[in-house]
């Protein structure tokens, strides 16, 4: 999955996520929300804005994978950090069954039995098993087929939503629809709130892939926005046409909607993408393949989120095994694949399965809003606190809107957000039983296991940052899987990228080619400065093709700092690099030189605490 990431390919890649969703949050949202189903996802939306805007100032400051769980660290200790990394695992637990559960819902068109129990959660087994051993034999995602079916998918949502604005969208039926404190009741009307949530899967995708894009403080910030203006232009706009082509009406004695009850009662709660395109008064051969299309797509969509969610999950227990949050055996790799077999096994395989086997799709929604307003809310606490306590003036991005009062510039659209993901998170533990014991056992267990890992083994206090050293040992030495290399012009650079790719050649290695952007201290690290990035963009492009000339992959990074020297090693603590390796001239010493590499170099080699190899090349 490595790759250089921009903002088009991190939209790309975070829209794959929440453009899912729409194949079951809709259906799960209405079953709550009935004929306010539209009211609903506008207010999640809001509460979407404000969250996509604390991720993205959260990101660019730390842009390292972990999302809240990274925030809670710098912000508070290890402790809460393991609760919101805890609750994010949760997340991606449920968002594997989910997806997978609904992929046979959508191939219902071929095979009627498989929208309902047990062949559906057969069918979701099935897709768990399939991509846990994908995945553990390393086999790698098309990224360009990822991101075509992302624009093919946001393609046919817009289309759906343009034909059913023209033959079915109703103003009248979308006021009828509302019984206010009757259909939906007022505690209906409050669960479907973070139920609603559930549409926008996403938000910590872009967060835990910063560490794969070249230039976070200006791409992860667009890809937020890209991703938001997405959002809204759907979820704002086919609820308005789902509920007019499947308005609530009275059933069986009950006001309620079609979308909202399941198959064997006539509904299209299972499938309700499916059920809108059923319904908007196309007949014949338009109607069969449309159905056909839509199934197909949405199938695959489903497939690649499940997929995105297992390889989420297994980077989130590898990160929090690597800062002794887990067991060590959670970081351990395959081998041979170079897979974290456990954490796949256990937290994208055994619990998704364990999650869906009950069959019921509320209970996999109200499961998912819990981690999410738990891990979101976390996230909100901790940009306010960092704003109060560890302001940062050079910051290269800052969200907004902003109150500066006693000297701080308070994060508006982080108080908002924390309230609003606060107060879903404590209806979710109130009005849901099931939600709240199977929630608090989830959080329970984690920190029992926590505690007595940290006491037993680490031997470490709970709230104290602990990262676990590089899997080096006698027959490790010098099989690096980890390599960071700082680029300039000139031929010192090129050399140590021939140094790095010849070490990672035959070991399926990870190198970062790190292109450092000094800006003068008398200017912001958010000033543009074309001519300098141009020349830097041009000196990570030649690394990525030395790299492609041994076959190996090269991910690359453009950071802004005022000296080169603590950036590079800031990115190799982050990024847990096992060497960093230096290009330096060979010059002759004098009597009157202070550092026998250069200033950068030897700064690295004081202060880095990892390896450092310092390749010599010969001056011109």
């Amino acid at each position: 999955m490595e790759r250089v990431l921009g903002t088009p390919a991190l939209f790309a890649t975070a829209y794959g996520n929440v453009g899912s969703s729409i194949y079951y949050a809709l259906g799960l949202t209405a079953v709550f929300a009935l004929g306010l189903t539209p009211v609903v996802f506008v207010v999640a939306g809001v509460i979407f804005a404000a969250t996509a805007a604390t991720y993205a100032e959260g990101t660019v400051r730390y842009p390292e994978a972990g999302g809240s769980s990274s925030f809670a660290r710098h912000a508070f200790n290890e402790i809460v950090s393991f609760g919101a990394g805890w609750a994010q695992l949760l997340v991606y637990v449920v968002t594997i069954a989910t997806s997978a559960f609904f992929v046979p819902h959508y191939l219902s068109i071929f095979w009627e039995p498989l929208n309902e129990n047990p062949w559906d959660i057969v069918g979701g087994v099935v897709v768990i098993v399939v991509l846990v051993s994908l995945n553990i034999v390393g086999v790698q995602e098309a990224a360009k087929l990822s991101v075509t079916l992302a624009v093919v998918d946001l393609a046919t949502q817009v289309l759906l939503v343009g034909i059913g604005l023209v033959l079915v969208f109703s103003p009248e039926t979308l006021v009828e629809n509302v019984h206010w404190g009757v259909a939906p009741t007022w505690s209906n009307l409050a669960i479907a709130i973070p139920v609603a949530m559930l549409a926008y899967t996403g938000v910590e995708t872009v967060s835990n892939l910063a560490e794969e894009a070249r230039d976070p403080a200006r791409t992860v910030p667009n890809a937020y926005k890209l991703v938001g203006a997405a959002v809204f232009a759907i979820y704002f706009t086919l609820p308005l046409v789902a509920l007019s082509a499947l308005p609530v009406e009275e059933i069986d004695g009950e006001l309620t909607t079609r979308l909202a009850l399941p198959p064997d009662e006539g509904g299209y709660a299972n499938d309700p993408v499916l059920g809108v395109v059923e319904n908007l008064g196309l007949s014949g051969i338009v109607l069969d393949a449309a159905e056909i299309y839509v199934g197909i797509l949405a199938a695959t969509i489903l497939f690649i989120a499940t997929n995105a969610g297992v390889i989420g999950a297994s980077r989130i227990s590898y990160s929090m095994a690597t800062y002794r949050q887990l067991p060590e055996r959670f970081r351990r790799l395959h081998p041979r694949f170079k897979t974290p077999v456990l954490a796949l096994v256990l937290f994208a395989g055994i619990a998704p399965v364990l999650v869906i086997l009950p069959g019921d799709v509320n209970f996999v929604g109200t499961l998912y809003s819990f981690g999410a307003t738990l891990s979101f809310t976390i996230a909100h606490a901790a940009i306010i606190t960092l704003r109060a306590t560890k302001p940062d003036p050079d910051a290269p991005f800052r969200a907004r809107p902003n109150l500066r009062i006693g000297g701080v510039d308070w994060p508006l659209f982080a108080i908002f957000g924390g309230l609003a993901t606060g107060i879903s998170f404590l209806v979710i533990v109130v009005q849901n039983a099931a939600t709240r014991w199977v929630g608090i056992g989830w959080l329970v267990v984690g920190f029992v296991v926590y505690a007595v890992y940290r006491r037993v083994s680490v031997r470490a206090p709970l709230t104290e940052t602990v990262k676990a050293p590089p899997a080096f040992g006698a027959a490790l030495a010098l099989e690096y899987r980890n390599l960071l290399v700082p680029t300039v012009a000139g031929g010192p650079s090129d050399a140590a990228m021939d140094m790095a790719c010849r070490l990672a050649a035959e070991r399926r290695a990870r190198i970062v080619a790190l292109n450092v952007l000094e800006v003068p201290l008398d200017s912001a690290l958010t000033d543009r400065f074309p001519e300098l990035e141009a020349q830097a963009n041009g000196e990570l492009d030649r690394a990525v093709a030395i790299g492609d000339s041994y076959g190996v992959r090269v991910l690359t990074r453009l950071e802004r700092a005022h000296a080169a020297g603590p950036a590079i090693v800031a990115e190799a603590d982050a990024r847990n690099a096992e060497i960093i390796v230096l290009g330096s001239p060979r010059t002759r010493l004098t009597a009157r030189q202070a550092a026998v590499f250069g200033k950068t170099v030897d700064y690295v080699l004081k202060h880095a605490s990892c390896r450092v190899l310092v390749t010599a090349a010969r001056s011109a």
